[in-house]
Formats: structure tokens, sequence, C-alpha cells
């Protein structure tokens, strides 16, 4: 699931701006995610409260979308759980 969201299921997709190879983005407007490799609960308080030119994402994605798409991305970039 969130691969799923980081690829097209949130709008904006993360793919749109961010790079990831695990899923093939390779956006240029957010931080290289293999890069940064951030933990969970980095990508988490990201999502939901926006940072620098990214949205906040709390009222289109549910908690449970927001911890899977934190999970995913933590796990694919390196970073901590």
């Amino acid at each position: 699931e969130g691969r799923a969201l980081f690829i097209g299921g949130a709008s904006p997709p993360c793919a749109l701006c961010h790079t990831l190879k695990d899923a093939g983005a390779t956006g240029s407007v957010g931080p290289a995610l293999d890069e940064l490799r951030p933990d969970e609960a980095r990508v988490a308080a990201a999502v939901r409260g926006g940072i620098g030119a990214m949205p906040s994402f709390a009222s289109s994605l549910s908690d449970a979308q927001i911890r899977a798409l934190a999970h995913y991305v933590a796990k694919a970039s390196g970073g901590a759980p």
C-alpha cells in the first residue's frame, strides 16, 4: 500500500517530486529519498504537516495510509523503521 501511495495514490503523488529508486521515481523538486534515508517518524511528520514546498497530506490521507507510506519510504530508502 505504501508503494502504491508513493507512486500515485497520494495527490499530488510523492513520485512527482521525489527520487526513490525502488519506486522508479525521478522527481527533482524534493529531496532524493535514497540519499536522505529518512526514518518512519520523519516521513510521517513531513507527510502530516508538510515541509518547505511540500504540502500537508493530513486531510487527504488517513492515519493508516500515512503510516504505510512512511514505513515504505523508510524501508525502501534504507532509513530506520
